[in-house]
């Protein structure tokens, strides 16, 4: 019996020594992003790549197209993406439980970092004669694909143009409004995204396009409305080919958001590759030169996670109350 007693324990010994011994299998991080056409993407694709490559034996990442922002949040909720690319406004919702989320609020987002500004950009073909807003009567209008941030803000500026109830809704993302556009199947298209943006490039390569302006008055109502998260924008005219002129629009901020069930480490691991390979992560869109530590807060709209909270405290970066877990 002894040697039985004997035998066990060193059997046991060399179990534990071997799980002493072997490092915990890596965190595996699902990034939800957006359509192939937009921003989203590339840099979901490449921020994958960053994580793969400089905290392989903390993380494995891997990065999904997806519908965007609102659906992206959902995905977060449900736990089919950890890591998720969204609009700042679509993040508020999802945190408070407002509009789209009225029938339940995403308890498990919290926030990472702010990225760049998102444009609202109206498409337009040059020869539509489309010149405003309210041009849009009676049109065809691509808003966005189903449950995307593009679709919300796309509706909330045409309810505040009084258009809404006057156009006819289709719900497509960029790559597939680009191309309704180019054959004559819609009149307009709503693009919210950093640009240049790779589907209107391509659209504009081979069709003539405008865009359309919304002026200050509508941005004025708007907040009134209590949108306060619209900022002003203008578009260069060098953004895309075609363009005669530089165009005043809108914007909202692009952001990094995260499941709360995802470890402190892992959380500030996120955050110390995308910064510290910034440089690369840039090689992935233009969009990514806005992105930079010191506007990493800003224009967030809901708590941060522990993990990236200590890590801009690590970086010397005040982190306001109101944004602390």
């Amino acid at each position: 019996m002894v040697a039985i007693a004997v035998v066990v324990v060193v059997i046991l010994a060399v179990i534990l020594g071997y799980y002493a011994l072997t490092p915990p299998a890596p965190y595996k991080i699902t990034i939800y992003t957006g359509g192939t056409g937009g921003v989203y993407y590339p840099l979901g694709v490449k921020l994958a790549d960053l994580l793969n490559k400089y905290a392989g034996d903390k993380i494995v990442a891997s990065a999904s197209s997806s519908g965007a922002s609102v659906a992206n949040a959902r995905a977060l909720g449900t736990g089919d993406a950890n890591l998720i690319f969204i609009q700042n406004d679509i993040a508020y919702y999802a945190y408070n439980g407002l509009y789209m989320f009225s029938e339940g609020k995403i308890d498990k987002i919290r926030g990472l970092a702010t990225l760049y500004p998102e444009i609202i950009q109206i498409i337009v073909r040059a020869d539509s004669g489309i010149k405003t807003i309210s041009d849009l009567e009676g049109k065809r209008v691509a808003i966005g694909a189903a449950g995307s941030g593009t679709a919300v803000e796309a509706e909330i500026i045409l309810r505040a143009s009084g258009v809404w109830d006057k156009i006819t809704v289709q719900n497509l993302d960029f790559t597939q409004a680009a191309q309704a556009l180019k054959l004559g199947q819609v009149d307009a298209a709503f693009v919210v995204a950093g640009i240049p943006t790779s589907a209107v490039m391509e659209l504009a390569a081979t069709t003539p396009i405008s865009l359309v302006e919304i002026p200050d008055e509508l941005l004025n109502t708007l907040k009134q409305q209590g949108y306060l998260f619209f900022v002003p924008f203008t578009v260069p005219k060098e953004t895309y080919t075609g363009l005669e002129k530089d165009v005043k629009t809108l914007a909202v901020r692009a952001m990094l958001a995260i499941s709360s069930d995802v470890p402190d480490d892992v959380a500030y691991t996120i955050l110390k590759v995308m910064f510290d390979h910034l440089d690369e992560l840039k090689q992935a869109h233009s969009r990514a030169q806005d992105i930079s530590l010191d506007k990493a807060l800003e224009g967030l709209p809901i708590r941060l996670h522990p993990g990236a909270v200590k890590y801009y405290q690590d970086k010397g970066i005040t982190v306001p109350q109101e944004l602390k877990p």
